[in-house]
């Protein structure tokens, strides 16, 4: 059986077009109420958004000792700002509105991407899905926008279709066990748990594999 051929790399870029596409998307819904749920979530769209622009720091400051750890995370204190919200490090100025909250998002994607870009391949930080490259957190930047803009987009009763190229590309970094022949967009969907393929149902549980190939082998 000939092997599905890889879609290409995770690049820096890469995250930077995702958060480009995420804030492009969330922009027509600046003057409405962002603390709606986000979708089936129990956070708001404001919390959401902000999660993700927290991830692409926390990914960003993984990368950054001259040692990064490979045992636990960076000691940055993360914590909810109310029962049952998200634990995090980043949030945006509530008075700031919605468009201080792209800026957020769009600071944070950036600090990843260039923390990327300026990482050797060789290094490894720790992930609790397995000991990442520069490359694996790439990617996991990219799915967090993805996958929580489906939620916010939900919630805000947005159109949210992602570039099919870039789904493929991440779905080939951190989903092996998803299927290639299906639409890239749907199997990410189905791959974190919120959509179903064909003879395929919904997953209860799911995770990614942060640890490069090379690494699992």
């Amino acid at each position: 059986m000939t092997a599905t051929p890889s879609p290409g790399p995770v690049t820096p870029d890469d995250v930077l077009s995702a958060v480009d596409a995420a804030v492009a998307a969330l922009t027509p819904a600046l003057d409405t109420d962002w603390h709606v749920p986000a979708g089936a979530l129990t956070w708001t769209c404001w919390e959401t958004v902000e999660h993700i622009a927290d991830d692409l720091f926390a990914y960003a400051i993984q990368l950054a000792p001259r040692r990064p750890p490979l045992a636990t995370h960076v000691p940055v204190i993360c914590e909810p700002r109310r029962d049952g919200g998200p634990a995090s490090s980043i949030f945006a100025e509530p008075d700031a509105g919605p468009a201080g909250l792209l800026q957020v998002l769009e600071g944070c994607g950036a600090l990843l991407a260039a923390m990327v870009r300026a990482t050797s391949p060789k290094v490894r930080a720790h992930h609790i899905f397995g000991a990442a490259d520069p490359e694996g957190f790439a990617a996991m930047g990219v799915v967090e926008v993805l996958a929580h803009l489906h939620d916010v987009a939900a919630g805000l009763g947005l159109p949210w279709q992602p570039d099919p190229a870039l789904c493929a590309r991440v779905r080939h970094r951190l989903f092996p066990a998803a299927p290639a022949d299906t639409d890239p967009w749907a199997a990410l969907l189905w791959a974190t748990g919120r959509g179903e393929l064909p003879g395929r149902p919904v997953l209860t549980r799911w995770r990614w594999e942060g640890a490069p190939r090379s690494d699992q082998a």
